[in-house]
């Protein structure tokens, strides 16, 4: 029996079990969400959740969600155009991205575009700081981003639309449906968005040249509760994008990129007396076609398809205590033009254990082993602990080790792959501060990270190869503050976050490519009646663009503005319509040298929600 079949025959084995141990019903939930472990995991490390309206106002891009509200920094080939994260000072690859608690990194660079997120079909996003190799999977060391589908009983049928028009040619629109009783739940998502992307570059001559895109995407969600004891539920994703890459120069050969992406997930969830069983198979896949001159038919391309299997047990000790086993084997194929087709299976086991000490101590240890035959897998474990000082204030400290697994293209690219490298780790401490005085709440949290093995493309002879060579030291403070006040039908919110990095190659002692000192964050708004008014405001320090970090080879920083009005005209109905300018101070910047962002620009927008 190979490794492969063993975890799915253990899998089986552990459901089972929990079964014959079942003793007692309880109550289940009238919400029912996939991604448990970062609602019960996540109280020693600082989580932010963006909720459905705040999804709303700011456009169908993850990017320009996350870039606005939270302190990850961004580097964007244009509006757009491929984008990836640098959190808490690491690289694009070591930020994970979850569907539904499931892991959606590419299998084949091991990172996810931003851009190839459509934000409206989700109802909430959330942003988990820190280290979470543990409990996410690989590329969790800097952080993780969590895109979450909910499902309700028992409310009918609903409806929600929005639809927004503005520059460029700029469409957006989704529909958000479902209808539930007390057994069944059912919800529907679908999303567009395209724009030709033309935009001239303000202060100089020149526009966008090339940069239309579009992308399509469906969400649906299902939830059948078969008795008092058992639920299913389902679980689908289908992203369909083209981009045609922006110019730098007139005279390039324009290029295109498509994506093609599915994810599907089935979930048995069992609730016996002191157990609760969650079993999930889930198929993902990836497939791309880049076209290097529009003039020609020819491409080339890519494709990765995972099969998982994961079985969560639960059991609460006591009142105060949980323990969690887990089992997963994920088995990836992958091939493409340059990848010849390959192979590999991953199984893992977990332990997860939760204790509330007292009222105002609460600690979380867990730790995780994988088994595979591509590379050495490292022991990888966290602890941290809650303390309730008082009323108002709180403070939390954490210790873990991550990782980050080979991806398909570093061991396997023709002629350049590495079969010998060895994962990414990382070692990580935190302390984290809470004060929360009425409606005002404020985090103070410090990190030092330290990552061995980082794997490098270098050159070797006329090659590139990837080896484990780099060590990285990243530590610095994160803050975070929201206010919110009411006077009489006045209503006044506050939202900042700020980032202080350092990202520190250790054999040179220089500050990372691309990784900025500074990056802050504030959002205000103010809501009358049926009047709201909004605005966002970014700040991004300046980023060396080489390793050496010459003076004279930078991206300047920027401070870039938004301002939203909207209104709702009918007061029997929930209805708004509004406008939303970008970049109000027509600041000519750039993430990413040679890459201009649009000027001032405008979006018209309706919202209906039924």
């Amino acid at each position: 029996m190979d490794m492969k079949h063993k975890g799915i025959f253990l899998i089986i084995l552990v459901f089972n079990l929990a079964k014959v141990f079942a003793q007692q019903t309880i109550q289940l939930d009238e919400v029912v969400v996939a991604d448990t472990q970062l609602q019960r995991y996540s109280d020693t490390q600082h989580t932010s959740t963006l909720s459905d309206s705040i999804l709303k106002k700011n456009g169908g891009r993850l990017t320009q969600l996350l870039n606005y509200n939270s302190s990850i920094y961004f580097r964007e080939n244009g509006l757009g155009m491929v984008s990836s994260a640098s959190f808490r000072g690491t690289t694009a690859q070591q930020t994970a991205v979850l569907w539904n608690g499931i892991n959606i990194n590419s299998q084949l660079n091991g990172q996810t575009d931003f851009n190839t997120v459509n934000t409206r079909v989700f109802d909430n996003i959330t942003v988990r700081t820190g280290g979470g190799s543990v409990l996410f999977g690989s590329g969790a060391i800097g952080g993780s981003i969590h895109l979450n589908d909910r499902l309700r009983f028992g409310k009918g049928l609903t409806h929600d639309l929005g639809f927004s028009y503005g520059s460029f040619n700029t469409l957006d629109a989704a529909y958000k449906g479902g209808y539930s009783n007390e057994k069944f739940s059912v919800k529907l998502g679908l999303a567009r968005l395209s724009t030709d992307n033309d935009y001239k570059f303000p202060g100089e001559d020149g526009s966008n040249l090339n940069g239309q895109f579009y992308n399509n995407n469906a969400n649906l969600s299902v939830a059948y509760k078969l008795n008092d004891k058992n639920i299913l539920k389902f679980y689908s994703y289908i992203f369909e994008g083209e981009r045609h890459f922006s110019l730098i120069r007139p005279n390039e050969n324009k290029t295109k990129y498509h994506d093609l992406n599915t994810r599907s997930l089935l979930e048995w969830d069992g609730f016996y007396g002191k157990f609760i069983s969650k079993l999930k198979v889930a198929y993902v896949t990836e497939h791309y076609k880049y076209y290097q001159n529009l003039e020609s038919d020819d491409y080339t391309d890519g494709e990765a398809k995972s099969s998982i299997g994961k079985y969560d047990l639960a059991y609460k000790l006591t009142a105060n205590a949980v323990l969690n086993a887990v089992v997963d084997v994920t088995h990836t194929t992958g091939s493409g033009s340059s990848i010849p087709e390959n192979s590999r299976t991953i199984g893992a086991f977990s332990l997860l254990y939760k204790h509330k000490v007292l009222s105002g101590l609460s600690y979380e240890l867990t730790a995780r082993k994988e088994i595979t035959e591509n590379y050495e897998s490292p022991f990888l474990f966290s602890a941290g602990a809650l303390v309730k000082i008082s009323k108002v204030y709180s403070v939390r400290a954490t210790a873990s080790k991550n990782y980050r697994i080979p991806t398909f293209n570093d061991l396997y690219w023709a002629g350049s792959g590495n079969l010998d490298l060895q994962p990414e780790t990382s070692m990580q401490y935190e302390l984290g501060n809470n004060f929360k005085i009425g409606a005002l709440e404020v985090g103070v949290t410090g990190y030092y990270n330290d990552i061995t093995d980082m794997i490098q493309w270098v050159p070797q002879g006329a090659l590139w190869k990837p080896i484990n060579t780099q060590q990285v030291k990243t530590y610095g403070l994160e803050a975070n503050l929201a206010y919110r006040h009411n006077i009489d039908k006045h209503t006044f919110s506050l939202q900042t976050n700020y980032a202080y990095t350092i990202s520190k190659d250790e054999a040179t002692g220089n500050q990372l490519a691309y990784v900025p000192y500074h990056k802050g964050t504030l959002s205000l708004g103010y809501h009358y009646k049926r009047i709201n008014v909004s605005f966002q405001t970014l700040y991004t320090g300046m980023v060396y663009i080489l390793t050496d970090n010459h003076p004279d080879y930078v991206v300047d920083g920027y401070v870039v503005g938004n301002l939203g009005f909207s209104v709702n005209p009918f007061k029997a109905y929930n209805f708004e319509t509004g406008i939303q300018i970008n970049n109000i101070w027509n600041k000519a910047y750039e993430s990413i040298t040679n890459r201009i962002m649009p000027g001032t620009n405008f979006n018209l927008f309706i919202q209906l929600n039924i």
